[in-house]
């Protein structure tokens, strides 16, 4: 998916996926906004997809054979998933996560494992200790240049010229830049200076590295890898405003892993606390959408939930 026309955060974690109310509205959306662009470099020359041939995998997953030429995402909306193999991630399940979410997510998987699935645990070490610092070292500091342009020149707020440049840029930087925005950016900074760059930033980019291999591995033995989207029930507003910076960083234990190694995921409900949504992540190898999409095609039919993603 082309990232041009994106306001750039960290240039080498930003993705555009779309958000829809049923996963067949987000695969038909994935149609219009897949393949390769020449406005964006680092677009892959993969083929488009095609939202019928998302939704017409085999009947069984037995083998499941890479994709050669444009697919079409509408036509079989409901594929048997026989010999799909499914890898709960270990991890996702264990300490700190919420009864009410661990209990969801394993009844998910039975569902998927009475369509025929194979299902069993799977274990990401390296990914679940490490992923959240590798994550926000590398996106604070990428943020700490990207972000750099919004000073009020070019682009950003424009305010009446006073002072010198470095006083005018600090002026709009502090008055227009939240609170969370300043600590990625001073944090990025920090990062990326001299006799910290080769301790943090770098190390950083070998962690991610090892992630990316650790998935490879993961996918020579299932085709899908199943874990909470989050730890918890989703808060409210005023829960929120009470999380320190750690817990809010922590909160994407389960979703930073997908989005390091660049394989694609989607999230989708598989249960409910106190009226809140709890929600279940599936991902595939790379550029196996059709996989991701068929898996949570079956969920939400078997679900009777009109497929909501």
């Amino acid at each position: 998916v082309s990232r041009y026309g994106l306001i750039s955060y960290a240039n080498s974690l930003d993705k555009i996926g779309p958000m829809a109310r049923t996963v067949e509205d987000a695969a038909l959306m994935l149609d219009v906004i897949s393949g390769s662009d020449p406005l964006d470099s680092t677009s892959a020359p993969e083929p488009a997809l095609n939202s019928s041939q998302l939704f017409a995998l085999p009947s069984a997953f037995s083998h499941i054979p890479p994709l050669k030429c444009s697919i079409d995402q509408t036509n079989s909306l409901s594929p048997s998933l026989k010999n799909l193999r499914i890898g709960v991630i270990s991890e996702t399940l264990g300490e700190g996560v919420d009864d009410a979410v661990r209990k969801s997510v394993l009844d998910a998987v039975s569902v998927l494992e009475k369509q025929g699935a194979v299902t069993g645990e799977l274990s990401l070490p390296l990914t679940m200790k490490y992923g959240v610092a590798a994550y926000y070292l590398i996106s604070m500091c990428e943020a700490s240049t990207n972000l750099s342009c919004l000073c009020g020149m070019r682009y950003g707020r424009h305010e009446k010229l006073e002072g010198t440049f470095n006083e005018y840029f600090s002026g709009v930087r502090s008055s227009h830049f939240n609170l969370e925005a300043k600590r990625r950016i001073i944090l990025g900074t920090f990062a990326r200076m001299a006799g910290y760059r080769d301790a943090y930033y770098l190390k950083a980019t070998k962690v991610r590295t090892r992630i990316i291999d650790e998935y490879k591995k993961a996918f020579k033995t299932c085709d899908v890898l199943v874990s909470p989207t989050m730890p918890f029930i989703a808060p409210k507003f005023s829960d929120i405003e009470k999380l320190t910076p750690l817990e809010h960083f922590m909160a994407d234990t389960m979703t930073v892993g997908p989005n390091l190694a660049g394989i694609p995921h989607i999230s989708v409900p598989c249960g409910e606390k106190n009226g809140l949504p709890i929600g279940m992540m599936l991902m595939a190898d790379h550029f196996r959408e059709d996989i991701v999409v068929n898996a949570a095609q079956s969920l939400g039919d078997s679900k009777g939930d009109s497929n909501k993603s």
